[in-house]
């Protein structure tokens, strides 16, 4: 896998195509193809927190177990319950998404409807892994997420005027 850690910066905005295709950005296409060793292999889930899809590479997989660990251990400091068995079953039930040098991939049914992707997908780097939104999803969220709304609406508006010419 990566011989360092691969952080995902850089956003994006892509219109769904037919047959729920998408592009994945450049910026963040080349992390993903390293930390894939090379492979041009998307991971896909739904983020635990946010109505948004989260993405990555293979190597971010060998994360997992550490972080469980130190999750349950922090569960257990704090006095919280910490469900093991629901925890791992969102870490690993992400889907694998083979992309074409173009970067476009195909979303299935099941994570355009738990992502609640539309027609419109805005990309954005988040360190560890990066996150795909429905531009309607991102605009409820607070303001700590101005700037990534600010960047989506103008990456819209830039998609949409595209498809106009």
């Amino acid at each position: 896998m990566a011989d360092k850690p691969i952080r995902y910066h850089g956003k994006g905005f892509s219109l769904r195509g037919e047959k729920n295709r998408l592009v994945l950005p450049t910026t963040l296409r080349k992390d993903v193809i390293a930390s894939s060793a090379g492979e041009r292999l998307l991971l896909l889930t739904k983020h635990p927190d946010w109505e948004c899809l989260m993405g990555f590479g293979l190597s971010h997989t060998e994360t997992f177990d550490e972080w469980l660990d130190s999750e349950q251990e922090r569960a257990t400091r704090l006095g919280r319950d910490f469900n093991r068995g629901a925890m791992s079953m969102a870490l690993y039930g992400y889907e694998d998404l083979p992309f074409d040098q173009s970067g476009r991939f195909v979303l299935s049914a099941d994570l355009l409807e738990t992502g609640k992707i539309g027609d419109e997908v805005y990309f954005q780097g988040a360190g560890e892994y990066f996150t795909m939104w429905a531009p309607e999803e991102l605009y409820k969220m607070d303001g700590a997420f101005e700037g990534a709304k600010v960047s989506c609406r103008r990456l819209q508006a830039e998609a949409h005027k595209g498809k106009r010419k």
